[in-house]
């Protein structure tokens, strides 16, 4: 489910009290995590935590470069973490997380799919967040694009 809303505002406005009671803790673990020099906004039809073209412009597609995304899907959430997609310490850590909770991740290359709140390891993904600063994020953004 994507959303026509062009502000978080307006995008937390269009959410259901049920999606509310989910979105709203996992967008504050997010928000009191995230390094300075992110931002937080709409793209991609979701919450979008990234680089604005003005600080890094190099992008393959001319779009912000994205950190982190917080969607509302049909029946599930999901939460886009790109340093699990580009470090793969990162994503055995989740995978280890998970396991060691007695949770089931539902995770493609950089998306963890979730029903509730407690499905996710909150102080784990915390510190993921935490862990780059945006010339950190660059620099491992750039690695990968060789």
């Amino acid at each position: 489910m994507t959303t026509t809303a062009t502000t978080v505002q307006d995008f937390l406005a269009s959410l259901t009290i049920e999606q509310r009671s989910v979105i709203d803790p996992v967008r504050s673990t997010i928000l009191s995590h995230l390094p300075s020099g992110f931002v937080e906004t709409i793209n991609w039809g979701m919450l979008s935590y990234e680089i604005p073209l003005e600080l890094y412009p190099n992008t393959y597609n001319k779009k912000p470069l994205s950190y982190i995304g917080l969607a509302v899907q049909k029946q599930y959430y999901s939460l886009y973490l790109m340093p699990a997609y580009m470090d793969q310490n990162v994503y055995q850590t989740l995978m280890n997380a998970f396991e060691k909770a007695g949770k089931k991740l539902s995770m493609g290359k950089s998306c963890i799919r979730f029903k509730k709140v407690e499905d996710l390891p909150l102080e784990l993904i915390g510190s993921i967040i935490a862990s780059h600063t945006v010339e950190s994020f660059i620099a491992a953004y750039e690695k990968t694009r060789g």
